[in-house]
């Protein structure tokens, strides 16, 4: 028998899914423990994909289970199909109700304060019945989120021009980026300021070895200064706008956190000259992927709130 008929035959979704289960907890038992089946169970699911396929998907062994050659591209295939399905029953679901479901949307921590906040306040009120997924994370762990259809689709900065064959990059605004101090500090109140006159001041910056932190540090290069004093190491964007507030403080950001959530009673850029590049601020996406409808509202209400 054909192997396209053995398999519109014989698997099963439920069994596919048992199968990422196993690989996803590393055994058999735990497995069946999160699915609330029996043990003898999961491992017919397993049996019988084996069975239709006419290839070993596991490799079993004293540490656990783990997945072969074939597995991992069924895997892969079982991602697809189980993102399809949802995005197929939110599809149906919006049929009756275009402005309801779900969407998922993963972004970095400081646009989740900014941007993404001001974004799903003005959707949220437009339309009260979508529920919103956010996700904050790193770069690396967004796109891999993305890549594994966890999320619909994710709002970052756009540091290199790198191509990507599976991910797509649609540009919403350029973000320029100014030295910023709290309202108090007494460099708030100067009208002309020198990058050079700021060097021995405390400043809270990110680490050089982090793409942000290396990319800050551009800024003093390309003005003929060596590092700053750097009082304080912090990624984390809330922990450095609340150390401005004590007034001590310089920091780095872009210029767009002026917009949102009244920072400007709060925080000043100074005037001062910074070397850096703008940095496009943008909607990423997985090509070829039809999204659910909510998707692609929110998408289309983003790039509306972007252009004001």
């Amino acid at each position: 028998m054909p192997l396209n008929d053995r398999v519109g035959r014989r698997m099963k979704l439920h069994d596919l899914r048992v199968l990422m289960v196993v690989v996803e907890a590393g055994s058999m038992g735990q497995a069946a423990k999160r699915l609330n089946i029996t043990q003898p169970a999961v491992s017919r699911s397993i049996s019988e994909l084996e069975h239709a396929l006419g290839v070993r998907l596991l490799d079993r062994g004293r540490q656990g289970v783990s997945p072969t050659e074939f597995g991992r591209a069924l895997l892969d295939g079982g991602t697809a199909i189980f993102d399809e399905l949802h995005q197929t029953v939110s599809r149906i679901e919006s049929l009756a109700d275009p402005s309801s479901g779900s969407v998922r949307i993963g972004c970095s921590a400081f646009l989740t304060t900014t941007f993404v906040s001001a974004v799903v306040d003005q959707l949220s009120r437009l339309h009260p019945r979508i529920v919103f997924d956010i996700t904050a994370a790193e770069t690396e762990t967004l796109q891999r989120e993305l890549r594994e259809r966890n999320l619909d689709f994710v709002i970052g900065r756009k540091f290199s021009a790198t191509a990507d064959d599976v991910l797509k990059f649609e540009t919403l605004y350029d973000d320029p980026f100014g030295v910023v101090a709290g309202v108090n500090n007494p460099w708030a109140r100067r009208r002309k300021i020198e990058l050079a006159d700021l060097m021995n001041e405390p400043w809270v910056l990110p680490r050089p070895t982090t793409v942000m932190g290396s990319f800050f540090a551009d800024a003093f290069r390309a003005s003929g200064l060596g590092p700053p004093r750097t009082a304080v190491f912090a990624s984390q964007a809330e922990l450095r706008m609340n150390l401005l507030r004590t007034t001590r403080f310089l920091s780095i950001f872009s210029t767009s956190i002026m917009r949102f959530r009244d920072r400007r009673h709060e925080l000043r850029v100074l005037p001062v000259k910074l070397r850096l590049p703008r940095v496009a601020v943008g909607i990423v996406t997985l090509k070829n992927r039809t999204l659910s409808p909510v998707a692609r509202l929110a998408i289309e209400h983003t790039r509306t709130f972007a252009k004001q």
